[in-house]
């Protein structure tokens, strides 16, 4: 019996988890809703405390904190104010949970009317040792209709000794006769840094190294909610024998992937490679990831890449992706596939969500991104694009038939055609437009400029603001339309220039012609008798924006 008195006091057995231990005891303890907190001081500091108070937001964001220490605030022995003393009586036995005059009330478990009504026939006395008597009604929505018809009366005319705390995470299941008899308060879903810089604090206090990025991952998984991150980070600490917060050790208890490995994976989708794609993917499963998490970090990488092709620089200051190669991603990806990629993930999330074999079901949605952007998957141990890539789709019919529907260069015995031009840099511009590509690889060919040719070697200039329509797909369009032109097969060598140096692409050729067709159409209007009349005579303005230049097809 000695021993096992023993084994009681051992101090590892009675270990206080870290939501409990790091519950915040003040309002300036708090994490984030500086709205709330700001609000709820204000209205302290100035006597003016409604009777009623609601606080909503999602599990963890501190709904039952915020009114624990909003209830510590008025009944402090040394008067009301938003800085409660701590050390009082009442403030340590609040923060004890012993204090006679806060009655807390869990509405999951207390449903009944008769309940309701047991609870508020005291509300008429006097609280015993506080300044007020305060009800906590925690998930307040779970109450009947017939226990809110029994609180709305006491809502409406409370005793001035009474003071309610509401909190719920679902308040459109409220009953609008009581919310408009409260002062709402929406507590937000904590950011990951708040929450990372939170989680820091408390280990660097408790003694325990921790990876930066380990902290990252574990406020991310909490998605918003404070008590959560802790108690993954509780969790962690066990996994790890609670000696350092490790990176790997994160993830391994997470089912979460490196992200320089979702960085591959948009990396073999720029490249459009399946095999490869399919590859890569089976071998994360030695990981043992969570598919369903891993789709999620695929579709928000997809999301900030497109965020970054609109703006130029990163969405998100804290991003965990170098700048580097998010430039590098928007530049290898067209605008209109990340969109359709974006799109088949975020349905690809609902499917896993529904099967057994997530793993099948993640592959099948990398799958579905490269077959149903324009050219559809290339057939197996060949790459076709254009017509061919959709005409490869699986169904019944021979070999040879399939081959013919496989566009091929043209051999150089079929030589030039009649109206072919010389491949000079003059002839560029009138060669592109005989080329007849549409969509992206129009557009590649319209950016970039002819440096010279070496053989079978074609040298351009693509113009750095065209990247986003250089990929392999259009690079094979613009190869294979050249060599039918030149009636021999040619390779394309691109090199990127800055902007002055691409002056000579097709597309600034044409900025440079509307440019001056417009310059040249103000100008008329400028010197035409009638519009300088209106002006003399009547004060008229032109306004430069409404002039549009328009082409001899035009008229």
């Amino acid at each position: 019996m000695r021993a096992a008195s023993t084994s009681c006091k051992n101090p590892r057995m009675s270990y206080t988890a870290l939501a409990r231990k790091w519950r915040p005891k003040n309002f300036a303890e708090m994490s984030g809703q500086e709205h709330v907190l700001r609000a709820l001081g204000n209205a302290l500091d100035a006597g003016r405390v409604h009777h009623a108070f609601l606080f909503t937001g999602t599990r963890g964001v501190g709904k039952t904190t915020v009114a624990r220490i909003f209830a510590k605030c008025l009944n402090c022995e040394r008067g009301v104010s938003a800085k409660p003393c701590g050390v009082c009586a009442a403030c340590t036995d609040i923060d004890a949970g012993r204090f006679e005059d806060l009655i807390e009330v869990d509405a999951a478990s207390r449903t009944k009317v008769d309940d309701t009504r047991e609870l508020l026939d005291n509300v008429q006395y006097l609280p015993g040792r506080g300044r007020y008597k305060i009800y906590l009604i925690d998930e307040v929505h779970m109450l009947s209709a017939h226990s809110f018809n029994a609180l709305l009366k006491t809502l409406e005319e409370p005793p001035p000794h009474i003071k309610f705390l509401l909190a719920t995470t679902d308040p459109q299941k409220l009953p609008v006769t009581v919310l408009s008899r409260c002062l709402q308060f929406n507590l937000k879903r904590l950011p990951v840094s708040t929450i990372g810089a939170r989680l820091s604090y408390i280990l660097e206090q408790e003694g325990i190294a921790a990876e930066p990025a380990a902290l990252r991952l574990v406020a991310t998984a909490a998605d918003g909610s404070l008590r959560d991150a802790l108690s993954l980070l509780d969790q962690l600490l066990a996994f790890g024998g609670e000696r350092e917060v490790r990176e790997a050790d994160a993830r391994a208890m997470l089912g979460t992937v490196d992200r320089q490995q979702v960085v591959q994976l948009v990396r073999l989708l720029a490249g459009q490679d399946v095999p490869a794609l399919l590859e890569y993917a089976h071998s994360l499963d030695q990981w043992s990831p969570d598919y369903l998490a891993l789709l999620d970090a695929l579709t928000s990488l997809l999301a900030r890449i497109a965020l970054f092709q609109a703006v130029g620089k990163p969405y998100d200051d804290e991003d965990d992706v170098p700048a580097e190669t998010m430039a590098e991603l928007a530049a290898a990806i067209a605008a209109e596939d990340l969109q359709l990629y974006y799109d088949i993930g975020v349905l690809g999330r609902r499917d896993l969500s529904l099967v057994t074999d997530q793993r099948a079901a993640f592959a099948l949605s990398l799958v579905r991104m490269l077959a149903f952007r324009p050219g559809g998957l290339p057939p197996a141990g060949g790459t076709v694009t254009g017509a061919g890539a959709r005409a490869s789709a699986p169904r019944a019919m021979s070999a040879p038939v399939a081959r013919e529907m496989v566009p091929t260069a043209p051999t150089a015995a079929a030589g030039p055609s009649a109206s072919a031009l010389p491949l000079v840099a003059a002839n560029w511009k009138a060669i592109v437009e005989q080329l007849k590509l549409t969509a992206l690889a129009g557009q590649l060919a319209a950016n970039c400029a002819l440096l010279g040719r070496q053989g079978t070697q074609v040298k351009l200039l693509l113009d750095a603001r065209g990247l986003s329509t250089r990929n392999r797909i259009t690079e094979e369009k613009l190869a294979a339309a050249l060599s039918r032109y030149l009636g021999e097969p040619v390779k394309l060598d691109i090199e990127v220039g800055a902007a002055e140096a691409a002056t000579a692409t097709p597309v600034r050729e044409r900025e440079r012609e509307v440019s001056e067709r417009l310059a040249q159409a103000r100008a008329t209007l400028e010197s035409d008798p009638n519009i300088q009349a209106l002006r003399a005579e009547m004060g008229a303005t032109i306004f430069p924006d409404s002039v549009r230049a328009t082409s001899n097809e035009e008229n």
